[in-house]
């Protein structure tokens, strides 16, 4: 592992208390006097300017997403380092990913500082070690194909930090997913999104408004570059992986809408086509057998829509 000193980092409490993520909310300065009612009613307010700073910072996340696009059709993966609420948005995308859209586990990876444990139960002390967020992509043995996405919400977290640093220095696509402004970790990355959502309801706790920020950023990354990659036609997910009751009926949903046929056929369609949503849709529209719409989809790199215009 490259022996590089990780980035410098801020570590004054001056630098944290000054961050936008840190200050005192004067909306919600008296919100434990207030009815419950009232309490939601102020949130919901708050929340509800989120989408206008995700909005804000749309060109950032459009160039992230055509970025990320490329690494994944080179083979690379999307890769997510984050420590606490970061850490699991990101593993959550991660873990997501690939019954929604057919995708390898390993085509998109959540990291979080201090592993598997800190999913579940809080591990805060874990994110101050820039050194664990190099070693993670170490041993993911992180190239220049992937692409790794830093989330952190004040921009300034070593774990995340660590792990760009060591992204970057082996030619990696470099993101970061921050909710302040001339952060450290906009200096380190390729394409940096800053959604600011301003102080939080509960001064300092960033699992609201910039963990909703940062799910918002994070959803339109994967769920833009699956589009884009052909894992979908339309707004249908027809490379669903059909694993229980309720996706094989969403499925059966998705071949009926797409070809026109009765629930029946469609769904003996779907069966014919080992479950596979993509493969059932090309067969029944083109009048050919599931291994023929295989071979179709795979001379068009998976895009059913071109497959669909074979011919016409």
């Amino acid at each position: 592992m490259p022996t590089d000193p990780p980035p410098s980092l801020p570590s004054s409490p001056q630098a944290l208390g000054q961050l936008a993520t840190e200050a005192v909310n004067p909306a919600t300065s008296d919100i434990d006097r207030m009815s419950a009612l009232d309490i939601v009613r102020l949130m919901n307010a708050e929340d509800a300017t989120v989408a206008g700073a995700v909005a804000r910072e749309l060109p950032q996340v459009a160039r992230a997403v055509e970025a990320v696009t490329a690494r994944l059709r080179q083979g690379g993966r999307l890769i997510y380092a984050g420590a606490g609420t970061s850490g699991r948005l990101g593993a959550l995308d991660a873990y997501e990913c690939p019954p929604t859209f057919s995708v390898a586990q390993t085509m998109i990876v959540g990291c979080i500082a201090g592993g598997s444990f800190a999913l579940t139960q809080a591990a805060e002390d874990f994110e101050d070690s820039a050194e664990a967020g190099e070693a993670d992509m170490a041993r993911l043995a992180v190239g220049e194909r992937d692409a790794v996405v830093g989330i952190t919400a004040s921009g300034r977290t070593p774990y995340a930090l660590g792990a760009i640093h060591y992204a970057k220095r082996q030619g990696a696509l470099t993101i970061g997913v921050a909710c302040n402004s001339e952060t450290p970790l906009a200096a380190l990355v390729d394409v940096m999104i800053a959604p600011i959502v301003g102080p939080e309801v509960i001064a300092g706790s960033t699992r609201l408004k910039a963990g909703t920020a940062q799910k918002m950023v994070i959803n339109m990354l994967s769920t833009g570059a699956m589009i884009l990659l052909g894992k979908t036609y339309g707004n249908m997910m027809v490379d669903v992986q059909a694993t229980n009751e309720k996706l094989r009926a969403r499925a059966t949903r998705i071949v009926q809408q797409a070809t026109g046929l009765d629930p029946e056929t469609a769904a003996a369609l779907l069966r014919d086509a080992n479950g596979e949503a993509k493969t059932a849709i090309l067969a029944g529209r083109a009048g050919i057998t599931p291994e023929q719409a295989r071979e179709r989809l795979a001379a068009h790199g998976g895009l059913l829509r071109a497959a669909l215009e074979e011919g016409r």
